[in-house]
Parts: C-alpha cells; structure tokens; sequence
C-alpha cells in the first residue's frame, strides 16, 4: 500500500538507523495518544515533550545532518527519500510537530551551504544536543522581499561587527541554538548571512506573533556582537544560500499534506461507513463513493508525484536541474491539493469535522497553511512558468531516473551554486509516456494539454498578457497540471498500479483542465482566439462505471477499518 499506514510501517529501509527513526517517532505519538494530542493543539502548548524525545533519540541530528560532517557509523545523511517518509509521519500527527523540523531544516541550509568550518562544527554539536534551528529571512515590512532587508551588519573595521534590525514570521526563533539571519553590509550594501545565538542578551525576543503551539517570532538584534565565525555567506553566495536553502526546505511542505490528508482519510472513511441515515449507511450513497473516490485519486497522486520528484531531487546536479521545476511543485501543487482533498472529505463528515477531539478539525486549519509557507502559490507559479516554453518545445536527453530509495547522501542540495539561468533548463520528454498508455481519460486529457500546446504556438500571450500575473496563474496551472500528470505516470509504472485507478485520477486531471480552460476563457484580457481554444479544451471525462466500483471497493474501502489512533 502506497499509503501511510504507522501500523505497517513496510516502507523499504536502506538500513536500520533509517528504520528505528520511523519506528520510535511512530510510537511517541502513539503513546501520547490522540487525546493530548488535540489538548496540547488547542491549548498551544510548546512541544517540549517532542523535542526531549527528538533529543534523546538523537534524531534530528540522524536527519538533518549531511554525511560530509557525519561521524563514521551514525548512518547520519541528508537524503530526500528518507527526509520524505519522516515530514510525511509527523504532518500525519501534526503540522506543528513538523513545523519545527521544517524550520530546522530552514536554518540549517546557509549553514550546511557555507564554506565557514567553525560555524559547521557547532552546528553539527548543538544538532547532536538535540537543539533546533531558524532562519531569519523575512521582516515584518518587508515581508520574504529579500531585495528590501533592513537588517544590517556593521564593520567595526577588527574583523568584528555589529547586527541591528528586526526579523518577523521566523519559526523557532525562541529557542534556536543558531539562527541564520539574512541581511546588509551597512558599508556595501552587500547581502550576508550570519548565525545569532537566540538566548544572546542582545538578541530580543519581541513576541509570538501566532496563536499556536509553534512559536513563531519576531525577534530583533540590538547592536548584537558578531565576528568572522559568525559569517556564513556574503555577496552572491548569501543571495544564492538564501534561495537554494528554501529550494530544499520548501519540498517538505507537499509530505506535511499528504501526511494530514492521510489521517484524515481513515477518520473519514471510518466514520461514513459506520453512520446510518434514513436507513443505508452513508458510504452506500452515491454522491458519497464519489466524493471519497475523488478524494483519494486526488490523495493518491499527490504522493506519486512528489515520491517521483524526490527521485529526481536525488538525481539532481549541475548538468541536471530539472528538480527546479518538479521541487515547487510539490509545495504548490501538492499542497493546495491537500487542501481539495480535506474539503471533499468534510463534505463526507459535515459537522463532525469540527469537534475537538478529532484529528480532522486539526487538519482542517492547518491545511490551510501550506499552501501559504515558503512563497504562496502564485510566487511558485511565476517561477514554474519560467519552465513552460523548454518543457514543451525543447526536450533534452537524459538517463532513465530509477526509484532512488537506496540511502545516499543528498550532497548537491548544498552546492546548487548560482540561481539564474532557469530558462536554460533542458526536460525530457513527456509525450513518451503519455504515449505507453492506453486509457481513456489519458487519451482525452492528451487532447487537452495538444490544444493548450497549440494555443501557445497560434495564439500567444500578447506583450499586455505576459505582464498580467492574474492571465499567467491561470495558464500556469494548467501547465502544471501536463508536469504532474507526467511525474505521475512515471511512477505508476514503478509501483505497478493498475488500469483502474490510473484512469480515476486522469479522471479528475480532465475535470481540473476544464475547469482552468473555463477561467482562461473568462479573463478579461482573453482574445478571441484564446477563447475560441480554451472551449475546445473543455472535455468531459470517460465514464465508467466499473472502474468507479472497482477504485471504491479495491482503493477507498479498503482503507476502512485500517487505522485509529488510541484515545
């Protein structure tokens, strides 16, 4: 079963560190149980139990440190297939439980990246005490707007320096053994990265600017004493630490989704078919098996796609930067499908989806946020577009990437080098495995994504349309959607899925598709010759009956009865 399930944690494991990691954080949660669990969420209170149990275990160290500053034999690395079954365990028991992993994984990115030897080594110390880490990359004016950073870093012309200015929105910035802080040169008006100490005298602690179990800060330095040892990046190398460090961390956000989404499911699928209405239980309804089958083909795909972009994180290097693409569509794509995925499901549950003793009321909220952390949906859609003209038009060549789950160490993702040159990038081609199946809604949704292709070519955005994002988002998705389903059917073949639900998800692609078409039609900028191929673009899916039983009985009941977690 491709789906979590943390009473049969089968997943493959490269070796037994990686498995007793998965184990142990599995049964923290279980014996916390669900009870405390929705006390501590709806009481905010700081996971402190959590993190004595990530230090004890020595866990985030295992995860988080890259094997180049490892020790010989503590099977610590930084490897995305196992990164991916972790942050996916701990969004299935709670996004705040993953918050602060994911902020850690944030505040340790300028670190790993730089060429500074001392400020590695203590980070890789405070890792093996069990502290946790923040990145100070945004202001409260200024919001993620790196270009526009008040924080400035002072010479004091001895090789020492002051920081003053203020930071806002920053997980973890309470506790944090070092905080990587992003600012200017006062002299040069050079970018710079710096690690602060978040118990420093000179370090204030403003506030909790959320109401919630993570504490997410706004801190401000005071004239704070840095030196040479504190200096991560300067110049072009902090800019670039600045991006590719949210180029690693942003991944993250689809495995908290689909984790959520999961626990959701069982809740759901375990209350509808335990509920009687008007005499039938609420799972023999039709709109009901709809509803459910919808939500997990959409479930589904979510974690095909971003299993297969983690294989091509692994596979990534200066020749191939393809994961440029694939990566911030796990965060845009996966998330907010996250989000279609618990609404279809409280469509099921109604009002028990709001009572406090649930999992779901939790991931209700908090699904929200995802889609909203690391650059909203249309900031990665800006950058997504940058890719549409190569992908389509210009395939390059490149080795078959196979599943990469055999524990390696991910070393690229720290040396990503320079940002620019996206529109360089070369991507195999995705008409060949469209082409190796023979399913109806492939064929439809193919038909659909020529059409678009030939918009672009006959009726493109005009010099006015290229300069209006509002035209471009909706253009983006449904190029997103050509990506997705290719990185999907990709790894259908590898996981052997059958006919049946392959066809159910294309089912919802084509829905999607038209949908998008629908809305490209409708904006106001839209010519008539846009129009006139947008309504071509709007397909019905094909029907099947047997195939919608055959995804309800085979996929979505048998997720019923599978799993609860203990009161």
């Amino acid at each position: 079963m491709i789906l979590l399930n943390p009473r049969r944690l089968d997943r493959h494991y490269p070796d037994a560190r990686s498995q007793e990691v998965m184990r142990k954080t599995v049964a923290f949660f279980e014996k916390k149980g669900l009870n405390r669990l929705k006390d501590d969420f709806n009481q905010a209170v700081w996971y402190a139990d959590f993190l004595e149990f990530i230090k004890e275990e020595g866990i985030f160290s295992t995860m988080m440190t890259p094997q180049s500053q490892g020790k010989e034999g503590e099977q610590a690395r930084w490897d995305t297939w196992r990164i991916c079954e972790f942050a996916e365990i701990l969004g299935f028991y709670g996004l705040p439980y993953w918050y602060t992993y994911q902020v850690s994984v944030l505040g340790l990115g300028p670190i790993w990246m730089s060429k500074n030897k001392v400020a590695q080594a203590k980070a890789k110390k405070l890792l093996d005490e069990g502290h946790i880490f923040a990145f100070g990359l945004s202001e409260k004016e200024h919001g993620a707007d790196i270009y526009a950073s008040d924080m400035v870093l002072t010479s004091l012309g001895d090789g020492n320096y002051q920081a003053s200015g203020g930071k806002y929105y920053i997980g973890n910035a309470n506790k944090a053994g070092m905080v990587s802080t992003f600012g200017k040169m006062a002299d040069s008006g050079d970018y710079v990265f710096f690690a602060v100490d978040s118990q420093h005298p000179r370090y204030e602690l403003v506030k909790n600017v959320v109401y919630s179990q993570n504490y997410v800060a706004e801190y401000r330095l005071h004239e704070y004493p840095v030196t040479e040892n504190d200096i991560l990046a300067r110049g072009d190398e902090a800019w670039n630490a600045a991006l590719n460090t949210v180029n690693v961390g942003k991944y993250n956000l689809g495995w908290a989704s689909i984790g959520m989404c999961t626990h959701a499911f069982y809740e759901a699928i375990d209350h509808a078919s335990q509920r009687q209405l008007y005499g039938m239980h609420v799972t023999d309804f039709p709109h009901i098996q709809q509803l459910f089958n919808d939500a997990f083909a959409r479930l589904l795909a979510m974690k095909l796609f971003a299993l297969r972009a983690a294989d091509y994180m692994k596979a990534a290097s200066p020749e191939d930067r393809r994961y440029l693409l694939f990566n911030p569509m796990v965060k845009m794509k996966v998330t907010t499908q996250g989000e279609e995925v618990i609404n279809l499901l409280w469509d099921v549950i109604a009002a028990k989806g709001f009572e406090k003793d649930r999992y779901f009321s939790m991931a209700a909220v908090e699904i929200r946020a995802l889609p909203k952390l690391e650059g909203t949906v249309h900031v990665n859609m800006a950058l997504i577009i940058k890719f549409m003209a190569n992908y389509f038009f210009a395939p390059g060549s490149y080795p078959e990437v196979p599943r990469r789950d055999e524990g390696s160490d991910d070393g690229f993702l720290f040396a990503q080098g320079p940002t620019k040159g996206l529109g360089k990038i070369k991507f195999h081609d995705y008409q060949e495995v469209y082409d190796s199946y023979d399913l109806p809604n492939i064929h439809v949704f193919k038909e659909q994504l020529t059409l678009f292709k030939q918009m672009a070519m006959i009726a493109p955005p005009s010099a006015e349309q290229s300069k209006d994002i509002d035209y471009l988002l909706t253009a983006g998705e449904m190029f997103t959607l050509v990506v997705y389903g290719h990185l999907i059917l990709e790894n259908a073949r590898i996981y052997e899925l059958k006919d049946d639900i392959i066809d159910q998800i294309f089912d919802f692609m084509v829905r999607d598709f038209s949908k998008f078409a629908l809305q490209l039609y409708s904006k106001p900028s839209s010519t008539p010759e846009q129009m006139q191929q947008c309504l071509k673009m709007i397909k019905k899916p094909a029907t099947n009956t047997q195939r919608v039983q055959a995804v309800w009985n085979d996929y979505v009941l048998a997720m019923k009865d599978q799993y609860a977690m203990q009161p």
